[in-house]
């Protein structure tokens, strides 16, 4: 673990279509973005950002949205020199970018890798026709598989999502999918389990009885699955939906995971920066225009800067820290909240099976416990 990483998520939030189940900051534009205009705002806030945050080594940034990919190689490329600009970026740095299959094209991806991309994260979610299309996406199988063919070509690290327990889906077609999967991966997989939001197409169905999820047992069924046959593969289960085999795990995320600083540059946009030893939150405007022109008069798109009390550090590092394999130190939740966690509720629930001790102090959440990982959380922070 690295004590001093510092993160920087870009979220690019234009999509060429909205995804039924997706209730992230999303937006379709009819007509194209122009991105030489949207990039001076990127450039000002990514000035902004870093004279709060102060002098930092960035160790990872991670390109997210809505659908990156469908950035010019150029708008990467001056992002990523004005990061460099105002701060440092380590020699080493993790460069992520979130890529759709269907706007994956060998030369554009070649295009991404020469301006620093060292790392690409593929929303394949189903290797099945009839399940993309379920899914809304605007690829198929073969595309996805193609996509995946391009990105280990040409990049050093690669991931890709799949989305599972979806409506009516059985262990044995999941079983397969998923080691098929295995079989197409280069060393980490994000395996999600089909939630409902509410906002999302997905939402407006299931409360019309037109889209019947999965039911609870079937899921824990699917879950169990998942980490048995990610384990007999190799891949750990790293945090709660992400597998990876050693040395191949997103550095980034770990940064969110492990409650570390990372600055939030662009529309909808989320952060964590540390001012005068003082732990806030940042949240930018969603809307892309408002978040633009607000950016464009005042340097910056943030509609919330808000310092973080002691329990809501110690909630979220707990909330988050679980999450992860490796779990969370006591002693770091109560050096947060100014007191220590409950032992007779870390006994409970240990009795229960839903945590333990590891041998070096930290806390973890067990198999059975990461099935009701909120209620763990829950109880934990009572």
């Amino acid at each position: 673990m690295n004590p001093e990483a510092f993160g920087v998520y870009v979220h690019w939030p234009f999509c060429a279509a909205k995804c039924p189940y997706c209730d992230f900051n999303s937006h379709v534009r009819h007509n194209p973005v122009d991105q030489k205009t949207f990039v001076e705002a990127y450039e000002r806030e990514i000035a902004h950002m870093a004279s709060l945050s102060g002098s930092k080594e960035v160790t990872s940034v991670f390109f997210g949205g809505g659908t990156p990919s469908l950035m010019e190689p150029q708008t990467v490329e001056t992002i990523l020199n004005t990061i460099g600009k105002h701060w440092s970026l380590a020699a080493d740095a993790e460069i992520s970018m979130e890529a759709n299959p269907s706007s994956v094209e060998a030369e554009r991806f070649k295009a991404y890798r020469a301006t620093g991309v060292n790392r690409v994260s593929l929303g394949i979610q189903s290797l099945h026709d009839d399940q993309l299309k379920f899914l809304g996406r605007l690829h198929n199988a073969s595309e996805a598989i193609g996509a995946i063919e391009i990105a280990q070509a040409v990049f050093p690290r690669m991931s890709f999502d799949l989305i599972y327990a979806r409506p009516n889906q059985s262990a044995s077609d999941w079983e397969q999918e998923l080691k098929r999967a295995i079989d197409l991966s280069a060393g980490h997989l994000s395996l999600y389990q089909l939630t409902i939001e509410e906002g999302t197409r997905f939402f407006d169905l299931r409360e019309a009885g037109k889209l019947n999820p999965l039911e609870e047992n079937p899921s824990a069924e699917l879950y169990e699955i998942t980490q048995s046959i990610t384990s007999d593969a190799g891949y750990r289960t790293y945090e709660i939906s992400n597998h990876a085999r050693p040395g191949n795990e997103c550095a980034h995320n770990l940064v969110y995971w492990r409650g570390q600083d990372y600055a939030g540059i662009g529309p909808g946009a989320h952060g964590r920066i540390t001012m005068d030893g003082q732990k806030v939150a940042t949240a930018t405007r969603k809307n892309p225009e408002e978040w633009w022109q607000a950016t464009m008069v005042e340097g910056h798109g943030m509609e919330e800067t808000l310092a973080l009390l002691p329990e809501e550090r110690a909630d979220e590092f707990l909330l988050m820290g679980l999450r992860l394999a490796e779990g969370i130190q006591p002693a770091t939740f109560e050096a947060l909240r100014g007191e220590p966690l409950n032992p007779k509720q870390i006994e409970f629930l240990e009795t229960l099976d839903l945590i333990q001790t590891q041998e070096n102090g930290a806390i973890r959440a067990t198999p059975k416990g990461f099935l009701v990982l909120d209620a763990v959380v829950a109880d934990l922070a009572a």
